[in-house]
């Protein structure tokens, strides 16, 4: 039997607290500890500054002065006038873009790095060879900037006008050769797109660039090319190139030529696109503050003047026009590449 004691009370624990039971001191520290774990979340997201609260981080994966680069300065532009933080490009060049782009596919998901990608690295590179980044799985797609059409251009010795003249001339002189960028680029993939359409016997110089392989073509050691509007319009007015039709299905704004479908070839259509992309895994929301500023601020006629200096067409898109975009480039140009057997090199 129990001894009766102060520490020991025989009567019930109720009459002791006033006829409520007591709650032991331990379960009261369990439940204040609760609710403060509780409510620590909340203070946390409280406490989170809104995006974008610093410094943004652009990289361009190709080297400054080229068409890329120049879109990525005026999409910093955009996205600062928008959002009120500065916006510094960073030129990550090598791997003919893949360099670049694997640093923003392991970069935090914060919406703080972003890339400005484009044809080669989310449209051809994934299809012609092993990457260390799977385009649809590492990138969380932001917006589609602009794009750039492809023009062929001859050297003016040659007795080619239009686009029907040149198959024409191609089909008597087999083995007249083009040159591109490098095998596997978009001016190599135009060169090989040009033959399935049309089977004519053509032969593919690559260059270390298209720069060089277009002083070629005004030099006269090849006499062909397909080559971005961009790189080639000065060379165009001043008659060191001529060109015979735009790579489009419809004819471009401001640029007088005929397309490729008026020539005969509806399906033969090469642009230079660009797009922003965030590493997988960026928040949403984040992902809807960029995508709208940059809508926004290329809708101006500032934004629009400067890409059209560039005689690049303006879209600004919804991150699901992107993934749509780039998924369709990733089909047509794997049907190129396996249909004519390019291999990387």
């Amino acid at each position: 039997m129990r001894p009766t004691h102060p520490m020991y009370p025989t009567q019930p624990m109720q009459a002791l607290n006033g006829g409520r039971p007591r709650r032991p001191a331990r379960a009261l520290r369990c439940a204040l500890l609760c609710a403060l774990l509780a409510a620590a979340p909340s203070a946390v997201l409280a406490q989170a500054p809104a995006f974008p609260a610093k410094t943004i981080r652009l990289i361009a994966p190709f080297a400054p002065g080229g068409a890329l680069d120049l879109v990525a300065r005026v999409v910093g532009q955009v996205v600062t006038e928008q959002l009120g933080q500065p916006v510094i490009v960073d030129n990550r060049a090598g791997a003919a873009g893949a360099i670049g782009s694997e640093q923003v596919a392991r970069a935090a998901p914060d919406g703080y790095t972003l890339l400005l990608g484009a044809t080669t690295t989310h449209g051809i590179n994934p299809v012609l060879q092993k990457l260390p980044y799977d385009p649809l799985k590492d990138f969380t797609p932001v917006s589609l900037v602009a794009t750039i059409p492809h023009v062929l251009v001859v050297n003016p010795s040659l007795p080619v006008n239009t686009l029907p003249d040149l198959i024409k001339y191609a089909r008597s002189k087999p083995g007249m050769t083009y040159g591109s960028a490098g095998t596997g680029s978009p001016h190599h993939l135009a060169g090989e797109m040009l033959k399935m359409a049309t089977g004519i016997d053509i032969t593919h110089v690559p260059y270390k660039g298209s720069a060089p392989a277009m002083s070629d073509v005004i030099g006269g050691q090849v006499q062909f090319m397909s080559i971005e509007l961009t790189a080639a319009v000065s060379q165009i007015k001043a008659g060191k190139l001529r060109a015979i039709a735009i790579a489009t299905a419809k004819r471009v704004p401001g640029v007088d030529l005929p397309t490729a479908a008026e020539g005969g070839l509806p399906n033969f259509e090469v642009t230079a696109w660009y797009a922003v992309y965030a590493p997988a895994g960026t928040p949403r929301s984040t992902v809807d503050i960029l995508s709208k500023a940059i809508a926004r601020g290329l809708g101006s006629g500032e934004a629009r003047d400067k890409l059209a200096s560039l005689n690049a067409v303006t879209v600004g898109s919804t991150p699901e026009e992107l993934t749509t975009h780039m998924r369709a480039e990733l089909a047509r140009w794997s049907k190129v590449i396996k249909t004519a057997g390019v291999k990387a090199e």
